[in-house]
């Protein structure tokens, strides 16, 4: 189990190592993690297509999404709630940031993107299955180029991760971000534990699939890997209902709960639901709100992978 744990942490280790200081270079490695992630997200879909009894599977799957996300979401309001009242944290609703998205579903579009590449997926999976009279080499085939981009996906992440400009100690300092950060994830890792028994998985198995904190793209994708495709789905599905959810919560309590608003997103709070806390709770939000999702972001990927060896 430790082998395996190390095999995939090794491409993120190596990225991370590598420092780029050309502003083209860091442009290729960010539409390098883009395709990669489009790419193992079809290849899911894929895999999802070869599942026996395909319609009762997605209905499985969508309960279990649901489930989850019902249980983790309890937990994270209650203590971001709590700790919104402790850190009293100001924001200025006229200072919004232009450029910043109008509209809800303007800044949901590229969650949707990534949902219709699953399900375009499944699509190609099912004329697949038709082409080939049902053998099972194709998806097989799936499964295995999507460890071998996992690879190098999580090679890109390690380079975007050393180069975001964002020195540790400036995180270690920013008090309000990591309190939101250690206050998700481990309300997340508690709600995971709850879900567990009622999803039918081991409390590791639980723990890992509550360690996304929103990262939907890379969690679906590592609990795919290790689980299969179905726990992929749900993971997920459960956190891409985190940031859709984010997206309605932030302009309705960002006011009086600024915390609970900048928390709930996890760690998308530093990229899709940054624009949506800019323009409703002002510039002053945005350092936090970027701690807060970068230490999400750095914790999630080791995090699951360990949990998932126990």
């Amino acid at each position: 189990m430790l082998t395996g744990l190390l095999i995939v942490l090794l491409p993120l280790i190596l990225g991370y190592l590598v420092r780029v200081r050309r502003d083209a270079v860091m442009a290729a490695i960010n539409r390098g993690v883009s395709a990669a992630i489009y790419a193992i997200l079809l290849l899911m879909g894929v895999s999802l297509a070869g599942l026996d009894d395909l319609g009762g599977q997605f209905s499985r799957m969508g309960g279990q999404a649901l489930a989850l996300l019902g249980v983790t979401s309890a937990f994270n309001l209650v203590a971001l709630g709590w700790l919104s009242r402790r850190l009293r944290l100001a924001v200025d609703s006229s200072q919004a940031v232009a450029g910043a998205p109008t509209s809800k579903l303007a800044a949901m579009a590229g969650s949707l993107a990534l949902v219709g590449v699953v399900f375009a997926g499944i699509v190609l999976g099912l004329l697949i299955h038709v082409l080939f009279g049902g053998a099972e080499a194709p998806f097989a085939w799936a499964e295995r180029l999507s460890e071998w981009v996992l690879y190098a996906l999580l090679v890109l992440i390690g380079c975007q991760l050393r180069n975001s400009g964002m020195p540790l100690r400036q995180i270690l300092l920013n008090r309000h971000g990591l309190a939101i950060a250690v206050t998700l994830g481990a309300s997340s890792l508690i709600g995971g534990l709850v879900a567990a028994p009622l999803l039918d998985l081991s409390w590791n198995e639980g723990l890992a699939m509550a360690a996304g904190f929103g990262w939907y793209s890379l969690s679906g994708i590592l609990i795919g890997d290790a689980l299969g495709p179905l726990l992929g789905g749900v993971a997920f599905f459960n956190d891409l209902g985190r940031e859709l959810l984010a997206f309605v919560l932030i302009p309705l309590v960002i006011g009086r709960h600024p915390a609970l608003a900048i928390g709930y997103g996890g760690a998308t709070s530093m990229d899709f639901t940054l624009p949506v806390i800019q323009q409703h709770g002002g510039v002053n939000c945005v350092p936090v709100a970027v701690v807060s999702g970068f230490i999400l972001s750095l914790l999630s990927p080791p995090l699951i992978l360990f949990l998932l060896t126990l």
